[in-house]
């Protein structure tokens, strides 16, 4: 049984958050105040597992309740819940000691995913505290620039229809998150999600990877297996990387698109699949076609919708938030100053938001109580 504080004065969002919580898992219990002072009152009360708190009150605002909290109970995770003009606000807050936060209207997937991974946090013996991970906390998208508030609108229009996607952009800005979101927020969420790398698949396996294949089909087959796109039926087949892919193994996703069906290597029977198909790409794909090295009907078969996903230097508005995203999935918390997140903002990132992380977990690590930007200037080649 877990028990968790809601500090909010919307009656609306207590509601909601209290439905899919307890949907979600029978054994919260929940305990409500409906300002800041009433949440500080209760806090002295009684010890919670979770607390979430609206930034945004009457008689005590949030970041005046997270302080009083880190200072009265500190092992306690809160989970701030930030209205759009509170995103500021909100990042203070992370930097001050609050596990994550939650934007208004809030993301189902997030809030689950954020208090699960919170109450673990909570649960975790202090002697095994150590800079690890905490689970789903740092596979989400974040940002807050034109760019990515465009993404997440065409997100949310596209993700509830059959339509395929093609996602574009450089290595490590993200891609993947995009199709998984996507897929979340499809109609298949309760389906599978099967992602297959097509450039880490050697070519002459790509079309067993695939389209699986029966028993004695090569000489390493001693038994029939199913391919990914068996495996994804009912729900969405993330190709990355298919502009990788081999010619011959276009040929057969494009009729495994065009019929539903797919033939397992070795085999002339045909099996139905139901699948959604996302595919992503770091190369530009009308240069491979004009090279003879993609085809283009497939193409057009895969980009019915294209989604753009920019360079984080093209972006530099939501480093700080990415960096103090990835900064609270690490334990134990360090507090980053601001010459620290100015550094990095400035950098070249032709990493892109993969190297902004793992440049996160290096500074984390090597650092002491705290994130400077002296530790940047040492441990972050420029």
């Amino acid at each position: 049984m877990s028990n968790i504080l809601l500090i909010e004065d919307e009656d609306s969002i207590r509601r909601v958050l209290k439905k899919v919580l307890q949907e979600d898992n029978q054994s919260y219990q929940f305990t409500e105040a409906t300002d800041g002072q009433e949440g500080i009152s209760t806090v002295k009360k009684q010890e919670f597992d979770l607390i979430l708190c609206d930034i945004k009150m009457p008689k005590k605002d949030g970041i005046e309740v997270l302080d009083f909290i880190r200072n009265h109970t500190p092992t306690t995770p809160v989970v701030m819940i930030s209205g759009h003009g509170n995103l500021e606000t909100a990042v203070k807050a992370m930097r001050m000691g609050a596990f994550d936060y939650i934007s208004k209207p809030p993301d189902l997937n997030h809030l689950l995913s954020t208090v699960r991974g919170a109450l673990q946090s909570k649960a975790q013996p202090a002697p095994v505290q150590r800079a690890v991970k905490k689970p789903n906390v740092s596979q989400q998208m974040v940002g807050e620039s034109d760019a990515m508030q465009r993404i997440h609108k065409l997100i949310s229009k596209v993700a509830p229809t059959q339509a395929r996607v093609l996602v574009q952009g450089p290595n490590g800005s993200g891609k993947e998150l995009i199709a998984d979101a996507i897929h979340k927020h499809s109609l298949r969420y309760k389906g599978p999600f099967v992602e297959v790398n097509c450039a880490a698949i050697p070519s002459e396996l790509i079309e067993s990877e695939l389209f699986g294949h029966v028993k004695g089909a090569f000489t390493s087959a001693h038994k029939d297996r199913k391919g990914r796109f068996e495996a994804a039926h009912g729900g969405t087949l993330f190709l990355d990387e298919i502009g990788d892919m081999s010619l011959p193994a276009q040929a057969k996703v494009l009729r495994a698109l065009q019929e539903h069906k797919v033939q397992r290597v070795g085999s002339d029977k045909d099996i139905s699949v139901d699948v959604r198909v996302v595919a992503a790409t770091n190369k530009n794909l009308m240069e491979e076609i004009n090279a003879r090295r993609f085809r283009e009907d497939l193409f057009h078969r895969l980009a019915v919708i294209e989604i753009q996903v920019p360079p984080l230097n093209d972006r530099r508005s939501d480093i700080p938030l990415l960096i103090d995203h990835f900064n609270a999935a690490l334990t134990p918390f360090k507090s980053i100053e601001e010459g620290a997140i100015q550094l990095l903002t400035e950098m070249n990132w032709t990493g892109n938001v993969r190297q902004l992380r793992n440049v996160v977990e290096r500074l984390h690590i090597l650092s002491d109580d705290r994130i400077t930007a002296d530790a940047v200037k040492q441990f972050v080649n420029h």
